[in-house]
């Protein structure tokens, strides 16, 4: 008798643990049909979530992003954040609007950073730890890509060195 009702137990279980997800995934799919959150991804992270609160209640900023073809998109980040986090969020919005468009695309995020930058009323954002408010990026502002190629002087290329791993052999004593 006890093990029919352990049984009867753990059927109810997984049958109440399915409701509650059935019922989550009912709520999350009418709170997405709402107009305010139509730019809310599909499968939104809680960050996602997080950032459109806080751009509701104006703790975050959205800023649009002109590419060199002239479109646009816009991204969302926190009213404290640094060009890096701007420069995660054009990756995460991107790779989800290539996803959405033609599937799975590789874009090598090297080399875009490596070839273009990020500018706004023509100053370039090079320094990843400065905040965006530092360059003047309010709510509502707007950011362009440029080409960007780095002076010999900065040191950031530079000729690529031959490795030699037997260097030290050969050497007479």
């Amino acid at each position: 008798m006890e093990s029919g009702a352990k049984e009867e137990g753990k059927v109810l279980g997984y049958n109440s643990k399915n409701v509650k997800k059935v019922a989550l995934l009912s709520t999350l799919a009418a709170l997405l049909d709402d107009p305010i959150l139509a730019d809310v991804p599909k499968r939104p992270s809680l960050s996602d979530v997080d950032i459109r609160i806080n751009l509701e209640l104006g703790s975050a900023m959205c800023i649009s992003i002109f590419k060199l073809d002239g479109t646009f998109f816009d991204v969302a980040v926190m009213n404290s954040a640094t060009v890096k986090d701007l420069k995660l969020a054009i990756k995460k919005k991107v790779i989800e609007l290539e996803q959405s468009k033609m599937g799975h695309r590789h874009i090598s995020w090297r080399h875009v950073w490596a070839n273009f930058c990020l500018a706004h009323h023509n100053e370039k954002l090079l320094n990843d730890g400065t905040a965006l408010q530092d360059f003047g990026v309010r709510n509502n502002s707007q950011v362009h890509f440029l080409p960007y190629v780095v002076s010999k002087g900065s040191g950031g290329h530079s000729k690529r060195r031959k490795h030699r791993f037997f260097h030290g052999l050969n050497k007479h004593s």
